[in-house]
């Protein structure tokens, strides 16, 4: 496990009303079911208050005054209430429930369709664990912060609000006592608020990278046990844990210190309102219930705020947690329809690279004024040294990126006239590592084009030399694959790759360096099916094993992001030079590994 090299936004400003009320409009297409849950919540928080001044009442007119039938009174009332706000509470809880379950789900299908239109470029520069925890755990801390956390937020605004009104209601001159202690909690909170979530989005950063910790270890498992890596893994691992641990530790601690502030001011208040209250009954201005009731209030006033606290840190973490989101939503993906794209009837056509150029990082270009002209249904083999652009230069032809210079001309116009969806539905690309998905073999196949029957799948499985693999399994086409395929081996999910590829009857097809990780006899049933699939197609070849591109029509050799030399198999033998080394050195190395696996056997 090596330290990660990817990008992480830092969230180091502070909330601002733009974000709140972004995260809040998530809830307007929902507005009715919004409108009643404030009103459900309103008055289960009226009701509170209402039942505090019942028991003024109880006890000035029932207790001091022996007042029978004003107590058997306002005890029937009290019941009528405590009824009436059991149904507001079912109706607030429910409706809270559905709320988050909906923005939830919203969410994840906002982030992952969003996922889907980013170009290639962001999930290199991103690592997938950082991904899955904004698409599941970000989704569902800002979710809970739109219903819990508005809950809390809501249920204590109308608290403080109701308690207010009827403080002023009993006695206005101690009421102004109470609303005294407002701005020094408000004061409070506003610092405590700064730097708890300074270390909450410290501790969300950790995570993220804990998240990717996680995902590249388990993905990378053999590789980890062969290199006897474990204990260097464990170092890493705990680095990263250490500095979350201790992010949300100070987090926990500034948390934990509000709450007594909060208190110490509460018992400042009481006590004003125990001798200045006391002071009042005896000149006959307050009553003995209105001197209970005052102290009910001033408590009903501080339990939504120690409530508050008590959220606080979970408000923090959502609020960072709906800044990532909202960072990932607002990404523009860097390959885009045109405003007058249109969709591109056939790429049957001739293909043009006139005079491109491409880097990833400024001043370190990888392909360098490339020009090729490829006519329709010829097949073109690149071959050339590690990192001479050779996969970069098909990602160009699909455009999964874009060139910086030039421009790639399919049917004489400029490919980035057409859509991509129109491109893209058009190519068929088998990669150097096949990649399956969860399910069925039938399954896969189809995910070439998913309104084929199971007719047609089969017919693309013997195309591809795929069905007689296939059918010596247990469950045949319905054999599950496992994630990533790993119930099969490379060779076999790259037939599957292959036969999906054959599904899509695609125009034009790119297969990079496809059979250089499998054996030589699966190798026969790859270029078997790739006959089959070339014929009548513009096709771009990436090989590894120079065996598997005799055929091609042209050869490409590319060196540094230029073309070097090109021709059939048999013009750049006789010529002696980059490809004619190329091919001798390998057939060499495959030659002694053959005698070299004869003479063990011998």
């Amino acid at each position: 496990m090596t330290e990660t090299t990817f990008e992480e936004e830092e969230y180091t400003s502070q909330i601002t009303m733009p974000v709140v009320g972004r995260i809040l409009g998530l809830l307007r297409p929902y507005w009715l079911r919004t409108l009643g849950f404030l009103v459900a919540i309103g008055i289960t928080a009226w009701m509170d208050s209402y039942f505090t001044y019942l028991n003024k009442g109880i006890i000035d007119q029932g207790i001091v005054r022996h007042d029978v039938h004003a107590l058997y009174r306002l005890a029937l009332l009290y019941g009528i209430v405590q009824l009436g706000q059991a149904v507001a509470v079912f109706f607030f809880i429910y409706l809270a429930d559905t709320l988050a379950e909906r923005i939830n789900y919203d969410l994840r299908r906002l982030t992952f369709n969003h996922l889907q239109e980013l170009s290639l470029s962001y999930y290199v520069r991103q690592s997938v664990g950082r991904l899955i925890a904004r698409v599941t755990s970000d989704s569902q801390k800002v979710a809970d912060l739109i219903t819990w956390g508005f809950v809390d937020t809501v249920w204590a605004i109308f608290n403080i609000a109701t308690a207010t009104i009827y403080m002023l209601i009993i006695n206005w001159k101690l009421a102004l006592i109470v609303f005294a202690m407002v701005p020094v909690l408000v004061y409070a909170a506003v610092e405590f608020r700064k730097r708890i979530l300074a270390e909450f989005r410290r501790a969300r950063r950790m995570n993220a990278q804990i998240t990717g910790a996680y995902n590249e270890t388990i993905m990378g498992v053999h590789v980890v046990k062969a290199l006897n890596r474990e204990d260097q893994n464990l170092d890493e691992f705990q680095g990263l844990t250490r500095g979350m641990y201790e992010a949300s530790y100070r987090a926990a601690w500034l948390s934990a210190l509000f709450l007594p502030a909060v208190q110490f001011v509460a018992a400042l208040v009481l006590a004003v309102i125990v001798w200045y209250g006391g002071l009042q009954a005896v000149g006959g201005a307050l009553t003995v219930g209105g001197i209970q009731a005052f102290v009910a209030y001033v408590t009903m006033m501080l339990w939504p705020v120690q409530d508050l606290a008590r959220v606080f840190s979970e408000l923090q973490r959502a609020i960072a947690a709906g800044e990532r989101i909202f960072t990932l939503l607002d990404t523009e993906p860097e390959i885009q329809d045109r405003p007058d794209a249109f969709p591109a009837e056939t790429l049957l056509g001739t293909i043009e690279f006139d005079h491109v150029s491409f880097w990833y990082e400024p001043r370190k270009p990888v392909i360098r004024d490339f020009s090729l002209t490829v006519h329709a249904g010829e097949t073109i083999a690149i071959v050339g040294p590690t990192g001479g652009g050779k996969t970069t230069l098909v990602n160009l032809l699909c455009r999964f990126y874009e060139p910086r210079e030039g421009v790639i001309r399919i049917n004489g116009r400029d490919y980035r006239e057409y859509t991509l969806e129109s491109l893209h539905r058009r190519l068929g690309i088998v990669l150097q590592t096949p990649h399956l998905f969860s399910g069925t073999i039938r399954e896969n196949i189809r995910y070439g084009r998913l309104e084929a029957s199971d007719e047609e799948v089969e017919e693309a499985a013997r195309v591809a030399g795929a069905h007689e693999f296939i059918m010596r399994l247990e469950r045949g086409y319905d054999t599950e694959v496992g994630e990533g395929g790993i119930l099969l081996s490379t060779g076999q999910k790259q037939l599957i790759s292959l036969a999906r590829a054959v599904l899509a009857q695609p125009e034009i097809f790119v297969m990079d360096e496809a059979t250089s990780s499998v054996d030589t006899l699966t190798e026969a049933l790859i270029q078997r099916g790739m006959e089959a699939l070339l014929e009548g197609r513009t096709s771009f070849i990436i090989a590894h094993r120079l065996s598997t591109i005799r055929r091609a029509d042209r050869i490409v050799v590319l060196k540094d992001g230029q073309i070097v030399e090109m021709g059939t198999h048999a013009e750049l033998l006789r010529l002696r030079g980059h490809y004619y080394r190329l091919y001798t050195r390998q057939f060499k190395a495959e030659r002694a590994r053959a005698y070299g696996g004869l003479g063990a056997l011998a």
